[in-house]
């Protein structure tokens, strides 16, 4: 994120470059059940972001050496596709690619009963078809359906939106031009049902009456997302009822 007053990211109005207004999300569209060969996978588009999620598991751990005795191991492997920028990245693993799936794994692993399944892994591979600024926050979201879809025990599901600063307004879910030209960026992961907080970062410099208005709008949109996920996984047990009782597609 790079400040620059020279961009204009409200109008006069107040609206944002998109038409948003400050406390408004993206469009979001979120489906279940997407990848047969999964056992549990996830498509969301936030905005322009367009990202598949796929779960494996629990199964055996591969090396070895990593099981652990009490508890199942979560890995999550976060990868951009090097046509999901403008400029053509490099397909072999970024820095931030790495630590992206560390982020991701920290915010989902509260939420999942590890202790369930010792010995083994879980396996979450999350690639990014289209970026467009927030796509750790799409990517947390995603995850967490797919997830649930594979059956695997959660204490709640966890939702995430990016909350910051543009133009000396707090505005909720950033586009790319908002990260990349507004003076602060925090993206939130939360279990809404326990009120848990699994995920807080901050980049740039909020006041505390901004960081606490940042927060509640942050909140507020996460129970939005937590609304449209459980729709979304409603929907397909829903079609399955449908298909094996005969009531059609």
């Amino acid at each position: 994120m790079k400040s620059d007053q020279a961009i204009k990211l409200l109008n006069d109005e107040g609206l944002r470059l998109d038409g948003r207004r400050l406390d408004e999300l993206r469009p979001l569209k979120i489906e279940v059940g997407v990848l047969k060969n999964a056992d549990g996978s996830a498509y969301i588009e936030h905005g322009k972001n367009k990202i598949i999620v796929a779960v494996y598991g629990p199964r055996e751990v591969h090396p070895k050496h990593l099981t652990l005795p009490d508890r199942a191991i979560v890995r999550v492997r976060y990868h951009m596709a090097p046509f999901s920028v403008p400029e053509r990245k490099s397909p072999a693993p970024s820095r931030r690619e790495i630590e992206l799936s560390k982020v991701i794994r920290e915010a989902l692993e509260p939420a999942i009963l590890v202790e369930k399944f010792p010995r083994t892994a879980i396996d979450v591979f999350i690639e990014v078809l289209q970026a467009d600024g927030g796509t750790r926050c799409a990517s947390i979201t995603a995850a967490a359906v797919a997830l649930a879809d594979a059956g695997i025990p959660m204490k709640d599901l966890v939702a995430a939106v990016a909350v910051g600063k543009i133009n000396g307004k707090i505005a909720l879910d950033l586009n790319h031009l908002e990260d990349q030209y507004g003076e602060g960026d925090m993206p939130v992961a939360m279990m809404p049902g326990l009120k848990t907080i699994t995920l807080l970062q901050a980049d740039g410099i909020f006041s505390k009456e901004e960081f606490k208005q940042a927060l509640d709008l942050a909140i507020s949109g996460i129970q939005v997302i937590y609304r449209k996920q459980r729709e979304a996984l409603k929907k397909k047990y829903e079609k399955m009822i449908r298909t094996v009782t005969g009531g059609g597609s």
